[in-house]
């Protein structure tokens, strides 16, 4: 089901009062198609960091993961040393798992053997796409898939290289929000 948010508008979430910042994700990034390697490591980091919270937790944190881990500058995250990575874990701004703050570098080192392999790694991910990104139209969160074939073999590849963080519901996440799956609610304005 649909919220109202302050503004008129129904979407799938976000938008209320105190929530504006949410429907603006929802307005301007969830769906949209990612083809930038640095953004999409950056939804990848976030999406792992999601794992048994909520989105909008991960999404209030968004700038502190920013300055946390040099804006997402894939290089400079594979290159952080221990020190640096528990350093993090007293930073108020971020999720301070240290499985999760550690999965930022170990995620990076495979990203880039990825991006020399493929030549990017948006080429090898979009490449698990025969066809435009599915369309469809639940009518609540509970309908919503939570997996699909796509992202039970993206996730299992990644796991394979070495990632964590990439189970196939974190996969499938990633994909709506990265525009490889399109899930707005029947009723958004999106939809």
């Amino acid at each position: 089901m649909t919220v109202l948010g302050t503004d008129g508008k129904y979407r799938c979430f976000g938008g209320q009062a105190g929530k504006e910042f949410y429907g603006a994700y929802h307005d301007e990034e969830w769906g949209v198609p990612v083809h930038d390697d640095r953004l999409l490591f950056e939804n990848l980091i976030l999406e792992g960091a999601q794992a048994g919270l909520s989105w909008e937790t991960v999404l209030r944190k968004r700038e502190g993961y920013r300055r946390a881990f040099h804006g997402f500058d894939i290089a400079r995250c594979a290159q952080m040393s221990d020190a640096q990575l528990e350093s993090l874990r007293e930073d108020e701004n971020i999720i301070r798992n240290r499985l999760k703050i550690y999965s930022v570098r170990k995620n990076a080192l495979v990203f880039l053997e990825m991006q020399r392999e493929f030549g990017s790694f948006e080429s090898w991910l979009w490449g698990h796409l025969d066809q435009p990104a599915p369309i469809n139209r639940p009518e609540n969160f509970a309908d919503m898939a939570t997996t699909n074939k796509v992202s039970d073999i993206i996730s299992k590849s990644l796991k394979k290289r070495g990632m964590s963080f990439v189970g196939s519901t974190i996969i499938y996440a990633y994909m709506q929000a990265i525009g490889m799956a399109d899930d707005h609610l029947a009723g958004c304005w999106k939809a």
